[in-house]
């Protein structure tokens, strides 16, 4: 699992590799909810912490609902406590924030300058429900500014591949018109990256700013992919603020 490092902020996205639950989770599967031995999904939580080098105690979950609802982490919660949301932003340097996916792009951004980061999961239904500008609006009342936000996206589904009823791409596309795409065999689709991405410009992140990842998830058998495989694990995106005084 890279870590990438900037000044202090810290960031990362796992795949499947690496973990000790059995197929069909194999094997970092990170979800609690998804039907896999919980024992093995602790480990999986306890050796992904291990892996970004911080204590397991300060990584925070959520139960995502594919909503857009957003909660302001200021302390450590027990994951039986997560709080039933798809965003998390926080100003406390060493606090994880943890969002888990398996074709919804999981979104992280971060204003060093004003120490605040957040965590947000843009599946169709959240990101037409504007999750990612709620997340942003969010971190603004802690204190962040759009133009000052670097932004990153995780692999999620492509809009090549995310087929969906002509009905449903209308609807969405009639909030976020950027989602509307079609397939490589010319069926409806959404394009959720797409969509994440013109939200972020339009809440006033600077382009430059912005990283979509690449590739798709229902393609690349690194990553958990729901619509591919249907029974499957989670992935993860984490992000933080290194904390200096934690360290001594």
């Amino acid at each position: 699992m890279p870590i990438a490092f900037d000044g202090s902020l810290r960031f990362a996205f796992t795949d499947r590799q690496g973990g000790v639950s059995l197929p069909p989770y194999d094997s970092l599967n990170l979800g609690d909810h998804v039907g896999d031995d919980p024992q093995a999904v602790r480990t999986n939580r306890r050796l992904a912490a291990k892996m970004l080098g911080v204590p397991r105690d300060r990584v925070v979950y959520m139960r995502q609902v594919h909503g857009a609802e957003v909660v302001v982490a200021r302390e450590p919660w027990p994951d039986e406590a997560a709080p039933s949301v798809d965003a998390l932003v926080t100003d406390r340097p060493g606090l994880v924030l943890a969002v888990l996916v398996a074709d919804c792009t999981p979104v992280l951004l971060a204003d060093q300058t004003a120490g605040v980061v957040g965590a947000a999961h843009a599946g169709r239904p959240g990101m037409a429900a504007g999750v990612v500008t709620a997340t942003i609006e969010a971190m603004r009342e802690l204190g962040a500014q759009p133009s000052r936000m670097e932004a990153y996206t995780g692999p999620g589904v492509c809009g090549s591949c995310y087929e969906v009823p002509e009905q449903m791409r209308a609807e969405v596309a009639e909030r976020e018109p950027d989602s509307w795409a079609t397939t490589r065999q010319g069926t409806p689709a959404v394009d959720v990256p797409a969509g994440v991405s013109a939200q972020l410009r339009r809440a006033g992140v600077r382009e430059k700013r912005i990283e979509i990842a690449a590739g798709c998830t229902i393609e690349s058998p690194q990553y958990f992919s729901y619509r591919r495989d249907g029974v499957t694990g989670r992935f993860a995106g984490f992000i933080w603020l290194h904390d200096e005084a934690a360290e001594g």
